[in-house]
């Protein structure tokens, strides 16, 4: 059965990577019976946000298949338009109900952005962009004192759970209204396991009121 809500989405999550960690994977959903089901539509569980890490390949990780997860990747997870808008197409169009940010520890993404910013050596092309998106990551690591690269890549995790609510009035909602939540995790590159880093569970989010017209407005419409 796919799930439904978030809880079931993340026990069947967490129940798929135990068995690749375990070396007993059951490798769902990827014959070619269930490749013909999901021709015609896709209900997929849960958003993977993840690193363009080669080896973060989440259908592997969490041991599920075809229809299952609706994955968007960037190194370092970094969070631009395409992917916000990508989140958004799950959530309301297709209804998952469960967003995953996944980064991994020794992230290449936020060692590289931590070299250009002790050397002041920013990398030429777009790679400067991926960069900046990475540095408040930095800075508010710096602020908490952590200079351990895992920990930081922890806080860039909890950063982007935190970049996708602020800047997505839609993911937002969904949350608020409790038909979504969203999850950080860290995934262990020797090891195969993940760990839960932030939870902001289906309905956590409150949404501010809506703004009152000003007495211009009211006036505009005889108030």
């Amino acid at each position: 059965m796919t799930p439904t809500t978030p809880e079931q989405a993340l026990v069947e999550l967490n129940a798929g990577n135990r068995r690749f960690v375990t070396g007993v994977p059951r490798h769902p959903n990827q014959d070619a019976g269930h490749r013909a089901a999901v021709a015609d539509g896709q209900h997929p569980f849960a958003v993977i946000v993840g690193c363009s890490d080669s080896r973060l390949a989440a259908e592997i990780i969490f041991d599920r298949g075809l229809g299952d997860l609706f994955v968007v990747r960037t190194a370092g997870h970094t969070v631009g338009p395409e992917v916000l808008g990508s989140v958004e197409y799950a959530v309301t169009v297709l209804g998952t109900p469960l967003v995953l940010v996944l980064g991994h520890d020794s992230c290449g993404a936020v060692q590289a952005a931590r070299e250009a910013v002790t050397t002041g050596r920013l990398p030429a092309g777009h790679l400067g962009a991926l960069i900046d998106a990475v540095v408040p990551s930095l800075r508010r690591a710096a602020a908490q004192g952590v200079e351990e690269i895992d920990g930081i890549v922890d806080i860039h995790i909890a950063q982007t759970v935190e970049a996708l609510l602020a800047n997505s009035a839609v993911l937002a909602s969904e949350v608020a209204a409790g038909r979504c939540a969203v999850v950080g995790m860290s995934y262990q590159l020797s090891a195969g396991q993940v760990r839960t880093v932030t939870t902001v569970p289906a309905g956590a989010v409150t949404l501010p009121p809506p703004a009152q017209p000003g007495r211009a407005a009211r006036a505009a419409v005889g108030g």
